[in-house]
């Protein structure tokens, strides 16, 4: 989903520049949202990945969308499904195709050297303006965010700061313990702040709901509102504490300020959330991180020391002078 995310505010720039071209974007119907309106962008929904079809679902498609007569085709995802489909364009069709060039060889030589060549790698949302280059449309970002949407969700008092919590991520390298989480979220209702806990499905739903009836201050979001209200209620934000996940990616698409919080991932693999700071990032610096690019690796130490963060280092950074 971050993935997806990122590549948005590509595509609309490039919507926005060229204005004679006609841009399909082809991405899992439920990633709609992302994608703002322009005259000159289709969205295409399809669940070929759900699907269980295999290559014979990469075929069918193929043919569906060979009927636009493309004339060029832009990978940014670059994976097994999308590079047959792509040869498939190209092979067959002759249309031009550009792909993302992810630096997986640089990742991996992050992860490797154990601590001793830590550098900053290219932005994704770079490496996605990139493939537009090479395809023959540069596009610059040049700091246009989303504009901030209404939402019945939101309403408070003018003092109050609305806070929101996205603590649950795909992999446990990306999540900071849950008791330490509510412990963060205690602290932020203690200082007046209203907190909304977004992201997951029916176990983290327990879990925000329990925090819920616990806290007063505290509401769950999760299976209360659909994709598009949710983003809508992000752009509300004063602030988001996200792990390594797609909440920091939505609410940098409004310029939404995330205070991040760092496990065994880290932002010199090129995603942090586009627009952030490196001051809200929030992580330790251990010879050991990142030993994963996205979380998946179980910790050699077994203890997933790189979460070894005091709450209140979260919520110092999150409210600074704001309410001490």
């Amino acid at each position: 989903m971050g993935d997806v995310a990122m590549t948005s505010p590509v595509v609309s720039a490039a919507c926005r520049k060229y204005k004679d071209v006609q841009f399909d974007v082809l991405s899992e119907p439920f990633f709609e949202p992302f994608f703002e309106t322009h005259e000159n962008l289709h969205f295409i929904g399809t669940n070929i990945r759900k699907s269980g079809e295999g290559v014979r679902g990469l075929w069918k498609l193929y043919r569906k969308l060979a009927q636009n007569h493309y004339d060029v085709v832009i990978d940014l995802h670059n994976v097994l499904r999308t590079k047959i489909l792509r040869t498939f364009m190209h092979r067959l069709s002759g249309i031009d195709t550009f792909v993302v060039d992810k630096g997986r060889q640089e990742k991996r030589q992050l992860t490797e050297d154990n601590g001793k060549d830590k550098k900053q790698l290219k932005h994704t949302i770079l490496r996605y303006c990139d493939v537009f280059a090479k395809a023959g449309l540069p596009v610059e970002l040049d700091g246009t965010y989303r504009d901030k949407e209404s939402s019945s969700l939101v309403n408070r008092d003018n003092n109050e700061l609305l806070i929101g919590v996205s603590p649950f991520a795909q992999h446990m390298g990306k999540i900071y313990p849950t008791d330490k989480m509510k412990t963060v979220v205690e602290l932020l209702a203690e200082k007046g702040a209203r907190v909304l806990v977004f992201g997951g499905g029916e176990k983290e739903k327990a879990v925000a709901e329990a925090w819920e009836k616990e806290i007063k201050g505290c509401s769950s979001v999760i299976g209360k509102a659909s994709l598009k209200e949710e983003m809508a209620l992000m752009s509300n934000l004063d602030c988001m504490i996200s792990m390594d996940s797609s909440a920091m990616h939505l609410c940098s698409l409004y310029g939404v300020r995330v205070v991040s919080v760092w496990g065994a991932t880290h932002p010199y693999a090129g995603f942090l959330g586009y627009g952030q700071k490196m001051e809200d990032v929030v992580s330790r610096d251990l010879p050991c991180r990142p030993c994963s690019i996205y979380g998946n690796k179980a910790c050699k130490f077994g203890d997933y020391r790189c979460f070894d963060i005091e709450p209140q280092v979260i919520v110092d950074r999150v409210l600074g002078d704001k309410m001490s």
